[in-house]
């Protein structure tokens, strides 16, 4: 919980400010949540907690609950003030705060800054693009002994609400009040409902794993607050509920990240510091800035560092990492050097070797966040830079001086990083080519296709060399490239960076990709967009940018057996691209090929299927007695499928089944990834027991 004074009287005259209209968020939903596809879907529910979780960076909510209902409606309830319902005296219609706050792009107090302090959301579309692209928008509002309800519904353009005039607002007598009939009962607060319009969203499905990953996340971050999850639409006849609550907060989000790795030193280290810190530019202007970070190091060869600002994820990093890192170099440098670990004449240790086998969590609360760009994954503010490396200069350089032994292991790991750096640094030369369509640097086994424009193009990852001539032969030759894989790529998880870059399978993929590997990836800054398509300007006036990606395939597709070993070869693919290309996931260019499992046919009809449940209705379309004389061949692996078969089933855009590959909890990967691929043998021991009794096919 944030400990900033709550003495601002929050209601509709001065925390609820008009800026424009709303009209354009449907029409061109990419610009406001980033398209209609899963991700986007999902960002719907975000703008709505966020809001709630806002009130509980603000001190006045201790809890959210957020309900999947049967019908795919979502419900998202907190105990915070309420949205104010008084007509606003800033209006011309005589509106109510709350109909303006959920109507009109721009418009609600996280413009004012006595209202939010702290808010994670910065343009004040949030719940607005919800109800532009809901099918309806319902609202209770618990707020002075009363409870206040709006609707809005897809069938008016303008989401006008339903009810009585402008300015007036309808009653409910709480017993009528169904939607809270599962949720806590509270004396002030606010619960929304809405359920997405699909005439808009393309993805009509809501993932459980995705919600409670982000939700639990969020519990994490903040402390002290209870986050809860009713599921009633994953299976409705036994419906479930999941609480999240972290005293602990980010000492137990490390604790758990690592629970499935070896660590090196049991102490997790950890602060907090509040500051008063002069606004960049502004003569007068002070921003209270919190910061809270934890860290521990484990034996592994990766790191997973997480950074958030208030409680949104910086993917990409910024200035609070840079400060992180840069106090770690120091503090290390001189610690090496003064325990005679490392001579003064040595390389020093860099920011990549004092990471290695690192997880941190670096969270930062700020009243006006700046990001590069329009993702906010990179935060830009550049006086935080120096009060995260003050903080951590602090909390490190205790640590080392009251853990002796630990600090001498931890310093010794992260020289030998630092040897294992300089080895590597070769071998990673040798994956680097001079232009990304000189065939003459690309793998000789790599059979390249003749188009050379990256939007088109794309590469199939195929398990061996009998799968990947019948693909070569079955392929478009165009725009389908092929790289056969021989075998089983080395277990990064485990590896050493030196002899990761000395696998063969890996320096040919690193290589036809193009981007380069972390932590030196080839980004192109693009200049940033609004939603008008203007560019975005920074406090300065100049034009911001977008790094973008740009591999030499638009698509990355990951072809493998449908059996045991062909989903052992898919995850150990996948944990090198987390651990070394993690861009290539995060930007949706990676993607798994969906082969058929089995063909039934005869002389006159053939068809696929790729799934148990699709023979069935095959068997259902020829009834038994006719599909009894056909011959079912059940498919063990892409060599037994010539090269027609593998274009008509697997390649051909027109019919093939490609899943996607994305991360929306890079945390929760994180752990899956350690669970799966670590070294720690016993849990997974334990969940092959535990689990063992639902499998039904072991070859699929």
């Amino acid at each position: 919980m944030s400990e900033i004074e709550n003495t601002f009287d929050y209601n509709s005259g001065s925390g609820i400010q008009q800026l424009r209209g709303l009209t354009k968020i449907s029409m061109r939903p990419g610009m406001y949540i980033g398209g209609t596809g899963i991700k986007s879907l999902h960002h719907l529910i975000w703008e709505v907690v966020d809001n709630s979780v806002d009130e509980c960076m603000a001190g006045y909510a201790s809890r959210v609950i957020v309900k999947m209902c049967k019908d795919g409606a979502i419900i998202v309830d907190d105990d915070g003030r309420g949205i104010p319902t008084a007509v606003s005296k800033d209006d011309e219609k005589q509106r109510t705060g709350l109909e303006i706050a959920l109507s009109e792009v721009h418009a609600g107090g996280k413009y004012d800054k006595n209202a939010y302090k702290i808010s994670g959301g910065l343009n004040g579309v949030g719940v607005k693009a919800v109800n532009a692209l809901s099918e309806y928008l319902e609202v209770w509002i618990n707020r002075e002994t009363r409870i206040y309800y709006l609707k809005f519904d897809k069938n008016d353009w303008y989401h006008k609400p339903q009810g009585p005039q402008p300015g007036a607002m309808p009653l409910l007598d709480g017993s009528k009040n169904t939607v809270g009939e599962q949720l806590d009962a509270k004396p002030h607060g606010t619960i929304i409902k809405f359920k997405p319009n699909f005439e808009i969203m393309e993805e009509n499905r809501w993932e459980y794993t995705v919600i409670a990953g982000k939700l639990k996340n969020t519990a994490y971050l903040n402390s002290g607050v209870k986050i809860v999850l009713i599921d009633e639409y994953t299976n409705p006849a036994n419906p479930t509920r999941d609480e999240w609550y972290f005293e602990g907060g980010l000492r137990q989000y490390v604790k758990d990240l690592n629970a499935d790795k070896d660590v090196l030193a049991p102490t997790i280290v950890y602060g907090k510091k509040e500051m008063d810190v002069k606004a960049p530019n502004k003569t007068e202007e002070q921003y209270h800035i919190i910061c809270e970070i934890a860290f521990q190091y484990s034996k592994n060869y990766t790191s997973s560092i997480y950074s958030y600002c208030n409680n949104v994820a910086t993917t990409e990093g910024g200035t609070h990492e840079e400060g992180f890192r840069l106090a770690l170099v120091r503090l290390t440098n001189k610690y090496a050097i003064e325990k005679k670990i490392m001579k003064e004449v040595d390389d020093k240790i860099t920011k990549d070797d004092v990471v290695e086998g690192l997880t941190a969590i670096i969270s930062i609360k700020h009243p006006e966040p700046q990001y590069k760009g329009q993702t906010k994954g990179e935060l830009g503010n550049t006086e935080v830079r120096p009060f995260v490396n003050e903080i951590t200069s602090e909390i490190f350089e205790k640590y080392l001086l009251e853990n002796p032994k630990e600090a001498e292991d931890i310093i010794k790991k992260i020289v030998f990083a630092k040897q294992a750096r300089i080895k590597a640094q070769e071998a990673r030369e040798a994956t680097r080519r001079k232009s990304p369509f000189d065939s003459g640097s690309m793998p000789g086994k790599l059979s390249d296709c003749s188009c050379k424009d990256p939007s088109v193009c794309e590469i199939y990852l195929v398990e061996g060399n009998s799968a990947g001539g019948s693909a070569k032969m079955g392929r478009n030759s165009f725009f389908q490239a092929i790289l056969p894989l021989r075998g089983k790529i080395i277990n990064v998880e485990k590896a050493k960076t030196e002899r990761i870059f000395e696998n063969e399978e890996i320096n040919s993929m690193i290589t036809a990709f193009g981007i380069g590997v972390a932590p030196e990836f080839k980004f192109h800054d693009v200049p940033a967009l609004d939603a008008d398509g203007k560019p975005v300007l920074d406090e300065n006036g100049n034009t911001t940018f977008n790094k973008i990606l740009k591999p030499r395939y638009n698509r990355i597709i990951i072809m493998t057996d449908a059996d045991v070993d062909g989903a052992h070869i898919r995850i150990l693919l996948l944990t090198f691209f987390f651990r070394y290309l993690r861009p290539l996931v995060e930007n949706g260019f990676i993607y798994s090929a969906v082969p058929p499992l089995y063909k039934v046919f005869d002389s006159k009809n053939s068809d696929y299927a790729y799934s148990d449940e699709e023979l069935e209705e095959i068997k259902k379309k020829y009834g038994e007695e006719k599909y009894t004389k056909m011959t079912t061949q059940r498919y063990k692996g892409l060599g037994e499928m010539d090269p027609d078969q593998l274009w008509e089933t697997t390649m051909d855009p027109v019919k093939r089944i490609l899943k996607q590959v994305t991360i929306d909890e890079a945390a929760y990967a994180d752990q899956q990834f350690s669970f799966l691929m670590g070294d720690d043998v016993a849990p997974r021991k334990d969940f092959i027991v535990k689990n063992a009794k639902f499998v039904k096919n072991i070859d699929i």
